[in-house]
């Protein structure tokens, strides 16, 4: 069986990380070796700065460079690996968050990810990113008391509103890898969405 990267996106609240699961289960139940990750983190050292990154005050250039350190080391431990033996690996984030987060939310230079995106990754990219796209407001009700929030989490509607922006253009741009999915809809609507999609990665 070939491998395949899959991954999941959306801003804080969108409801990403339950079909995440299930959607691992979905391929493990039809015979496929999955690697479920997740970025920043994955590695042992990507979750260090994964801690650093949600929780201590930096600078944007700061916070840029360190995204892209713990992709380097996940994507050479763990990410490559797997996929070159032949292993599914579904990431809940990738390069998609940083142009999101740090370029549309934070304002980040758009050459500078790219360059980073090109040395870091070389030309590896998912072959299907699902984008959770809702409402900032419903993501900010979804997220009020669900657990302590770190410092993403914390931002503003309008930081989030950009965010949203950032990969409403990335899908605009990729629409035959960015696959948007209504995140309002109910768990099983999103359910059969996702199914039905990974059935046809599944068959190619």
């Amino acid at each position: 069986m070939k491998g395949r990267f899959v991954t999941f996106e959306g801003i804080d609240g969108a409801g990403k990380s339950t079909h995440v699961a299930q959607s691992i289960e979905w391929l493990r139940m039809r015979g496929y070796d999955v690697l479920a990750t997740r970025e920043p983190g994955g590695t042992e050292l990507a979750e260090a700065l994964r801690e650093l990154l949600l929780h201590r005050t930096m600078s944007l250039e700061t916070e840029l460079m360190l995204v892209f350190a713990a992709r380097r080391d996940h994507l050479e431990r763990r990410i490559a690996p797997a996929l070159a033996r032949g292993t599914w690996v579904v990431c809940d984030r990738f390069t998609d968050s940083t142009w999101a987060y740090q370029g549309a939310g934070r304002g980040a230079d758009p050459e500078r990810i790219a360059w980073l995106e090109s040395w870091v990754q070389g030309g590896l990219q998912p072959a299907r990113t699902y984008w959770f796209d809702v409402e900032p407001q419903l993501a900010a009700r979804r997220r009020t008391g669900s657990r302590e929030a770190d410092r993403f989490e914390r931002e503003g509607v309008a930081f989030f509103a950009r965010v949203r922006e950032g990969y409403r253009q990335r899908a605009a741009a990729d629409p035959a890898r960015i696959v948007r999915i209504d995140g309002s809809g109910s768990v099983e609507e999103v359910r059969v969405i996702l199914e039905k999609d990974l059935a046809t990665i599944c068959s190619t």
